[in-house]
């Protein structure tokens, strides 16, 4: 079997067995069909560990970032480890691939004060009963009150809220479902616009949808809108040229445990399979300790 084949085989496992999320997929068949010609179409059974030194070494002469050389080693040690399972090889070439280690970066965070401000903003901008604006205020509070992906967000139906309890159910990474809770304000925020906005926008639709987050046409919303939203609006008051939806979670993340969050609690609620990846937000909250100290202790 050639790698082209093996490729459409293992991401077809990946959809059906381990159900990992559509992009997720897609990273992996990018990254095998990258391989695949970097190989030069060559017999699955050839490439051996010289022919993956070779393509990770091609990726760093093209600028490519440590973190993409990092996916792309594990990607390929995915691949053929199931290769081998599958008897297509006799042999694993990747066993000894090593790749750099991925540079940490810490996560863009919005200051409470500024949060503040920019919910307190939009709450002001439904009083005219915008159905855009109204939705706009619900989703906004939503994202950082409950730290839930865009994704997650944009797949929410009617169903899937409890307005009594404060709480969602969301369907994660991995088809994984959890019940996410969210305060006060994101609870007022989505029943202003249930109640107000979204018969507006449902009434603009051809056909009917049970999602709770509406486009402008009465549809259900698709995360390049929610994307546009937030980086309009985050982008000035973090002060980077490039935010998305996840900027709110990493600030909701950190946020808990600057309040005094257990890790693990908000490893639940982020839907985190493991509390390494939730660890990144200690970080990020002894950094802005560090800093207050530095500014204001006189013998910092």
């Amino acid at each position: 079997m050639d790698l082209a084949a093996a490729t459409e085989a293992f991401t077809e496992h990946l959809e059906k067995v381990r159900r990992l999320s559509a992009a997720t997929v897609k990273a992996y068949r990018s990254d095998l069909r990258d391989l695949d010609a970097a190989a030069g179409g060559v017999p699955l059974e050839s490439i051996d560990l010289e022919v993956l030194r070779d393509w990770l070494w091609r990726a760093t002469q093209r600028g490519d970032a440590r973190s993409t050389l990092a996916r792309r080693a594990a990607t390929a040690r995915s691949f053929f480890n199931w290769a081998q399972e599958q008897a297509l090889i006799t042999h694993d070439p990747s066993l000894r691939l090593v790749a750099p280690k991925r540079g940490r970066t810490l996560p863009t965070v919005a200051s409470r004060d500024a949060m503040s401000t920019l919910l307190d903003s939009h709450r002001d901008a439904t009083e005219e009963g915008d159905p855009i604006a109204l939705r706009d205020h619900a989703i906004l509070e939503l994202l950082y009150g409950s730290g839930i992906r865009v994704s997650e967000l944009c797949g929410l139906d009617i169903d899937d809220l409890d307005l009594d309890r404060g709480t969602a159910r969301v369907l994660g990474k991995g088809a994984k479902e959890r019940i996410v809770p969210y305060g006060a304000p994101a609870r007022d925020a989505l029943s202003a616009y249930l109640r107000r906005g979204r018969p507006v926008l449902v009434a603009r639709a051809r056909t009917f949808t049970p999602a709770v987050i509406l486009g402008s046409r009465g549809g259900r919303v698709g995360p390049r809108a929610v994307y546009e939203l937030v980086a309009r609006v985050l982008a000035p008051i973090v002060g980077a040229e490039t935010v998305g939806p996840h900027a709110l979670r990493h600030t909701a993340a950190t946020h808990l445990l600057d309040g005094g969050a257990d890790l693990r609690a908000v490893q639940e609620i982020l839907g985190h399979a493991s509390l390494g990846t939730t660890q990144i937000y200690t970080h990020v909250s002894t950094e802005r300790l560090t800093a207050t100290y530095r500014l204001a202790h006189p013998r910092a």
